[in-house]
């Protein structure tokens, strides 16, 4: 096959070669197989900024189940880089795999039947069961290498099957441009990265409260949160003032009531203006505490005034940190009361009622609370039953819990002004797709209450790479870590011995620890920009590619992956990390749900493509709009693989009218002679420039609503107004004439559809071109001053009422019509003179005449010859 040349036109020119009967079928496998072996979509490196169009493709979480929103989001994305390679753009399109992270670690549990624990030795000889134990707790229990080790295993079976789904879909990435966030070179940038967030002062480790989801064992950032309605209850019961005066409080927690730190309420409250600094005692527990003014207190909720434990929720951490409270924290990260009494009870009476509740789950010891102030008679009323909405982690079944932990922060604004500022400035520096997604990044950081947690207590991700000294007792110097050189990058401070020790020192006095937490999976996914760009290896590479013009992604974790890319992109590089964000909707299902996996309405994607085909599913997913939330419409991919048939069928007809690469016009159109090929042609110019006003836009279904639109104006009236002359009956140079207006409009047809239907349009144009027409250049729009871009739908209409009238008579089209009159303006006869000779031998008419008038374009007066009588036999 001859060399192709991006953004050109392939030099040679090819034989014509049509199928007898073009097909879909088979056509993803063979097409996809000669893209590869050819390198149709590779990058160049040998190449300026200016030249390059780099995007930043969403890594998909390769453990998840395949469904089709993956092919409508990432579709989308492919249209673009479609587009742009074709307008002469060296693309960067690389695939990554987000496989790091507790996505992974819980297909693995469930995969292999396997729960890890990091106390436990490595065993270079094991192998999980050949079928995992149907209960948890039979699970086999494995050292932390021998879990990573397995997911991953698991993880690289997953992404070949991914991959395989995008190759099917036609996603033109560089298949040599790959990464996992999980791998080495993922993993060196990742820690790099946060070393120098450490150096600059944008990462910190602190002891603060904390969110936590029990079940996963570990901590949860703000933006992993999720609100859920959940059944519940208030119950009210006194504090006692010095005096024995009752204080009301209602809450939903009584569990917590041990943990009280202080009550609070409004400033403006008068009913408790006389208590504020006063000292009052809990029930049960007989802890003396001071009653607080707060302006978060809501003088119209429950009783008006509220206990602050440390810590049931949120508010209460911020009660907590503007009042100076005591920490009296009595949830363990199990999700139990801790089992020790805690010092601030002191009393008898006191102890006995924390032995009620030590070691029970939040909801026995809520129970077993409710009991005691009952048995007590302190309980007042029936508990009032509510529904509210809750804090779960988004991956978590628990409600999740706020305990006090060692943790690690990266800035990101919820505690800076100016940061947050600037930060809200970086996005500025990004043009939305569409224009108003740019108010939810805003919005998040306007709404932040604190920095970014970015460690995390799991066993499969990227280990935070600093070890601590340990001093004469064995206990951590958190305040002196010891850090790895550059060089020594991806480290595991679990596995590997800290510089200046051996790992004989391990967790021995005077020796070291390792951090044994990981960083979340979004502190790795925000560096993508990063990883794949060559940052810190490659910077020749990273400074053509970088900012990157294009970050596709969804608009549900705009305050995750796009908000965190932004703040690591703003703290090493000083910059926004992409010129562009196109922000793609849900999936919904056919009641107007989000598809899911949770709410089992997911569809598997191999199913459609294999029934309808890739340029089908394309059709449908390149028809939403940027940020539109979209239907599953599977009479939408009916409609796509109708368009990519007749695109196969028609572009054989005219191929077979003997249309060939040498009719197509580019500059000299003196070759187009009748009125109706110029009218053509002067449409098309139309609608190329419009095509590319769309995708200049960034409104690829504008696009593709132009281009299909004329299509199918192009199939059904143009080629039947000009067969007659196609087939020679008007004399050779009107024959030359129409062969080059269906010749250059086939080219440009094929062109405009190419990033949409890359399967139909690759296979007709090697029917009659040689390259592949990915690698041809994005049409230009032709000049022709004289060209009537309304003519060809004026001829077409009159074409239409004739055939509607032999229809109505019950007789062949291609019945004689021995006379017809039209009706139209004077504007519309001027365009069905100038067709006149196209429309009569289309009609197969003797006369038709022309009359001026008002109003629509109107058939009449058909006459129709006599239809043969078939002879006798």
């Amino acid at each position: 096959m001859a060399e192709s040349t991006q953004g050109t036109d392939t030099p040679a020119t090819a034989p014509i070669n049509v199928p007898d009967k073009p097909a879909l079928e088979g056509l993803e496998v063979a097409l996809t197989q000669r893209w590869l072996e050819e390198g149709t979509y590779k990058f160049n490196p040998d190449t300026t900024r200016e030249q390059v169009y780099s995007i930043d493709t969403p890594p998909p979480t390769a453990s998840g189940s395949l469904h089709v929103g993956h092919m409508f989001s990432f579709t989308q994305t492919d249209v673009q880089a479609r587009y742009m390679r074709m307008t002469g753009k060296n693309v960067f399109y690389p695939m990554g795999w987000d496989d790091n992270g507790l996505p992974t670690e819980r297909r693995v549990q469930n995969y292999y039947g396997v729960r890890c624990d990091p106390a436990i030795p490595y065993n270079a000889d094991y192998r999980p069961p050949a079928q995992p134990a149907k209960n948890q707790r039979d699970f086999d229990v494995v050292s932390r290498q021998n879990f990573i080790e397995l997911c991953e295993e698991l993880a690289v079976e997953d992404e070949k099957v991914f991959e395989n789904l995008f190759q099917t879909l036609g996603l033109s990435v560089d298949w040599d441009l790959t990464y996992r966030t999980i791998d080495d070179t993922s993993r060196a940038v990742s820690q790099r990265a946060f070393l120098a967030n450490l150096a600059a002062g944008d990462a910190y480790m602190a002891e603060a409260p904390t969110l936590w989801d029990v079940t996963f064992r570990t901590a949860v950032a703000q933006a992993e949160l999720e609100d859920r309605e959940v059944p519940g209850a208030y119950y009210r019961y006194p504090f006692f003032t010095e005096d024995g005066e009752k204080i009301y409080i209602e809450t939903t927690r009584p569990e917590l009531l041990a943990a009280c730190a202080a009550l609070v309420a409004n400033p403006d409250d008068d009913r408790y203006q006389p208590l504020f600094g006063k000292t009052v005692k809990s029930p049960l527990f007989d802890v003396e505490l001071e009653v607080k003014a707060h302006p978060l207190a809501k003088a119209d909720k429950g009783s008006g005034i509220a206990m602050v434990c440390t810590f049931g929720d949120l508010t209460d951490v911020t009660w907590w940190r503007e009042l100076q409270l005591p920490t009296r924290a009595i949830m363990g990260r199990d999700g139990r009361i801790i089992a020790d009494t805690p010092e601030w009870i002191t009393t008898d009476a006191g102890k006995e009622a924390y032995a009620a509740i030590a070691g029970k789950t939040a909801f026995s010891a809520k129970e077993a609370v409710v009991e005691l102030l009952k048995a007590a008679d302190l309980l007042d009323g029936e508990p009032k039953k509510i529904t509210h909405p809750v804090n779960f982690f988004e991956k978590g079944d628990k409600p999740l819990e706020v305990v006090t932990s060692r943790q690690w922060y990266i800035r990101n604004g919820g505690r800076d002004e100016d940061r947050r500022e600037r930060l809200i400035g970086r996005g500025q520096e990004i043009d939305f797709h569409p224009a108003f997604m740019r108010s939810r990044y805003e919005n998040w950081i306007a709404g932040l209450n604190g920095d970014w947690l970015v460690s995390r207590q799991r066993f499969f991700g990227v280990p935070i790479p600093v070890w601590y000294p340990l001093d004469a007792q064995g206990n951590p110097e958190y305040d002196n870590p010891i850090l790895p050189s550059d060089g020594m990058l991806p480290v595991d401070p679990a596995a590997d011995a800290a510089p200046g020790f051996d790992e004989s020192q391990r967790d021995q006095p005077n020796g070291f620890t390792g951090d044994a937490d990981v960083l979340d999976t979004w502190a790795t996914s925000s560096l993508t920009p990063q990883i794949v760009g060559g940052w810190s290896r490659d910077e020749e590479l990273f400074s053509k590619v970088y900012p990157f013009d294009l970050r596709p992604q969804g608009h549900d974790i705009i305050r995750t992956w796009l908000f965190s890319s932004v703040v690591r992109a703003d703290a090493l590089q000083k910059s926004a990390p992409w010129k562009h964000a196109a922000i793609s909707g849900w999936i919904l299902d056919p009641d107007r749900k989000k598809m899911s996996k949770s709410k089992g309405n997911v569809v598997v994607p191999t199913d459609v493509l294999n029934e309808y085909g890739s340029d089908a599913v394309r059709y449908w997913a390149a028809s939403a709009k940027l940020g539109a939330d979209t239907a599953y419409e599977i009479a939408q991919m009916k409609i796509g693989r109708r368009l990519a048939i007749k695109l196969l069928n028609a572009s054989k007809f005219v191929l077979n009218l003997g249309a060939t690469e040498n009719s197509v016009v580019t500059s000299d159109l003196s070759v187009l002679t009748n009125p109706l090929d110029r009218a053509l042609l002067a449409q098309l110019s139309d609608v190329v420039a419009q095509s590319t006003k769309a995708f200049d836009n960034y409104d690829y279904a504008r696009a593709l609503q132009i281009t299909e639109s004329f299509f199918w104006q192009f199939t059904d009236d143009y080629v039947e107004l000009i067969k007659d002359r196609a087939y020679g009956a008007a004399g050779e140079s009107e024959q030359a004439s129409v062969l080059a207006a269906l010749a250059t409009t086939l080219d440009s047809l094929l062109r405009l559809f190419a990033p949409f239907l890359p399967f139909a349009t690759e296979e007709v144009w090697s029917w009659w071109r040689t390259g592949s027409v990915h690698r041809a250049a994005w049409p230009a729009a032709l000049e022709i001053s004289d060209g009537d871009t309304t003519m060809l739908g004026t001829v077409g209409l009159a074409l239409s009422g004739i055939r509607k009238a032999k229809s109505e008579a019950k007789v062949k089209q291609r019945t004689e019509v021995l006379s017809a009159s039209i009706t139209a303006n004077e504007m519309l006869i001027a365009q069905l003179k100038a067709g006149l000779g196209d429309l009569k031998a289309a009609a197969n008419a003797q006369e038709i005449s022309l009359q001026s008038g008002e109003g629509d374009l109107t058939v009449s007066d058909v006459v129709l010859a006599q239809p043969e009588e078939t002879p006798a036999s």
